[in-house]
């Protein structure tokens, strides 16, 4: 019983960790960022918008992160991936979607 406990945890872990190296090598192309950046452009919503340069790094970090550098900003919730989350959309709100690890794994956007 403990075996299979351990290799559970042990692919879990596994899992999480490849899913980050997944979501840092899609979302670092350029394409991505010009998006954003155009979105961005059209948003009505002030400051800062969209953080790529946090993903891999930890949550609580990034948290601070995000709260300096978008003074408007007074919700940040750390969600862990895979979660579901309400479709609404708020310019003072800004999800975290962490792994079990606790790294950022999603560009963080404002919404």
């Amino acid at each position: 019983m403990e075996s299979k406990f351990a290799h559970i945890i042990v692919f879990f872990l596994l899992a999480t960790s490849f899913e980050t190296l997944m979501a840092r090598k899609e979302s670092d192309g350029p394409e991505v960022i010009k998006l954003l950046k155009e979105l961005e452009s059209e948003s009505w919503c002030k400051g800062k918008l969209f953080w790529p340069e946090l993903i891999g790094v930890p949550t609580k970090l990034a948290k601070e992160i995000i709260e300096k550098e978008n003074s408007l900003i007074n919700d940040v919730q750390i969600i862990l991936s895979g979660s579901p989350v309400p479709l609404d959309y708020r310019c003072n709100r800004v999800r975290l979607v962490d792994n079990i690890l606790g790294s950022v794994v999603q560009i963080p956007v404002v919404g």
